[in-house]
């Protein structure tokens, strides 16, 4: 699943970025789910850290990326998502460290 622009586009637009990641096998639901496999990405602006594209492989992708669509919708940043509570355990929590990565760093990884 994903929302905005691709590294591809960012790049051949000449945009500035940071990217952070997380990948599902540090989650402790997938563990818990024996469902590891999968990442997520975000691409925040290099100055505003404002989101402007996010990628999920993996499980429950296709719920997860309303949180981002809606990030992206409202303009939020990388950290006002990564300073967000999100509930434990929950595959949600990896999109908040893949934001924490963007910012600055994941906690669980």
């Amino acid at each position: 699943a994903s929302v905005e622009k691709t590294e591809e586009e960012l790049k051949s637009e000449g945009v500035q970025y940071t990217k952070g990641s997380f990948p599902m096998v540090a989650n402790s639901r997938a563990k818990a789910n024996d469902d590891t496999e999968g990442i997520i990405k975000i691409l925040s602006d290099k100055k505003t850290d404002r989101i402007l594209g996010i990628h999920i492989i993996g499980p429950n992708a296709g719920e997860m990326i309303a949180e981002g669509t809606l990030g992206v919708e409202y303009g939020a940043s990388a950290e006002d998502i990564g300073r967000t509570c999100h509930a434990h355990p929950t595959l949600a929590e990896a999109f908040k460290e893949a934001c924490m990565s963007a910012y600055d760093k994941p906690i669980h990884f």
